[in-house]
């Protein structure tokens, strides 16, 4: 029998030491939330601008009525009255026939485009879908196609003569750069090609259009337009988990042959007690996104009154490129110190040379926390002198979105 080349602890340890060298370890770090949007990190309390908390719900909606544990997975005893509840809630706010709950916004994609894909079809998604939208693609066994970033044109290109059945794939609002996918050409796109429209509208629901419906209510687009729509719990809603929405006859495939759905424990009672508590408030609490667009817009103002070059973002999305991933690490830290929580993003999460600042803003923000923050960011930028002065283009590439 032939001996490996490396044992496992070798392996590990050349990833480590490559992870090292190109400035790209990195660790997770325990925080406890506050309210106003900020976080507890060790012994200091900082401004946090790193969490897609986007209206400032997440300690608000937190539920202390039991039932922590659903107990098993929805089809066995785990899916209780509570699911039922948001779910029918759900597909109301969302003028949709049905919605069935997933456990996380990457289980709720890996159960759609498995489900609805195999060997012989084609799934054709943008070159920045999230990292869950590509391992669900390949994961299907369909064959995957990516198009240049934004391009109703490109994907076009891509669609026609594709085989099998056609599954057009985007993000709604992409997380790293914060802008939005041109869904009314997309959505002509799927038209022409016969192919089925899957937005995974993860930051933009609960934030944008009428009731915070999503991309898809900014673009006046209906079922129709795109059959089906995911979203997650754990944004604009302050909670944890995901849904996907469409017609009943989808759910119920889903509900059959979803692995990810059938094999995962469902949410905890509580946890959807929880989410339905917050689609009240997005509904009816128009004020919450009014003040984070007003948010957006002092952030925006102010950052090029300080010669601060933020990509093109109208969302709560703001990302500054710094393009080397030890600049950004040494920015981000500089804005530590200052009392301002500002995660420095890096390959392979986005592409190599686009490591950025990702800002995000919310409507638990107080004003003064908005204004706090630019001018930490320029006395940060001004103490690490030069690290713009080279700033690359954004670059499609093959890393996912996180």
């Amino acid at each position: 029998m032939a001996r490996p080349t490396e044992t496992l602890a070798e392996r590990l340890e050349r990833a480590r030491a490559g992870r090292r060298q190109q400035g790209r370890e990195r660790r997770r770090r325990p925080l406890e939330l506050l309210p106003g949007l900020r976080a507890r990190v060790g012994d200091r309390i900082l401004h946090n601008f790193s969490s897609n908390d986007y209206l400032g719900l997440a300690v608000t909606t937190a539920a202390p009525d039991g039932h922590t544990g659903s107990g098993a997975s929805a089809l066995v005893t785990g899916y209780h009255q509570a699911h039922k509840d948001l779910e029918q809630a759900l597909a109301d706010w969302l003028g949709r026939e049905a919605v069935v709950l997933a456990s996380s916004g990457f289980l709720a994609n890996q159960a759609a485009i498995t489900a609805l894909a195999q060997r012989g079809d084609t799934v054709v998604q943008d070159r920045l879908c999230h990292a869950s939208l590509i391992d669900a693609a390949r994961l299907s066994g369909a064959r995957l196609k990516r198009y240049r970033h934004g391009s109703a044109e490109a994907a076009l290109a891509q669609l026609e003569g594709a085989d099998g059945h056609r599954l057009l794939v985007t993000d709604g609002v992409f997380s790293m750069d914060g802008d939005a996918a041109p869904l009314a050409a997309l959505a002509s796109v799927a038209r022409e090609t016969a192919a089925t429209l899957l937005v995974d509208d993860a930051h933009g629901i609960g934030v944008l259009g009428p009731e915070g419906r999503g991309v898809c209510g900014s673009a006046g687009l209906g079922p129709d337009d795109v059959p089906i729509l995911i979203g997650t719990l754990g944004k604009a809603f302050g909670c944890a988990g995901a849904f996907i929405a469409g017609t009943h006859a989808l759910t119920e495939h889903l509900e059959n042959h979803a692995r990810s759905l059938i094999y995962s424990t469902s949410l905890p009672p509580a946890t959807a007690r929880a989410a339905h508590r917050a689609l009240h408030r997005i509904r009816t609490e128009a004020a919450l996104r009014d003040r984070l667009q007003e948010h957006i817009q002092t952030f925006r103002s102010g950052a090029a009154q300080r010669g601060i070059p933020l990509l093109p973002s109208a969302t709560p999305i703001q990302p500054l490129l710094i393009g080397d991933e030890r600049d950004a690490l040494a920015v981000s830290a500089a804005l530590e110190t200052q009392g301002y929580l500002v995660t420095a993003i890096r390959p392979p999460t986005v592409p190599a040379g686009t490591s950025r600042l990702r800002m995000t803003l919310s409507a638990g923000h107080e004003p003064a926390q908005v204004h706090g923050l630019l001018e930490a960011l320029e006395r940060s930028l001004a103490a690490a002198s030069g690290v713009l002065t080279e700033t690359p283009a954004p670059v499609a590439s093959e890393p996912g979105q996180a």
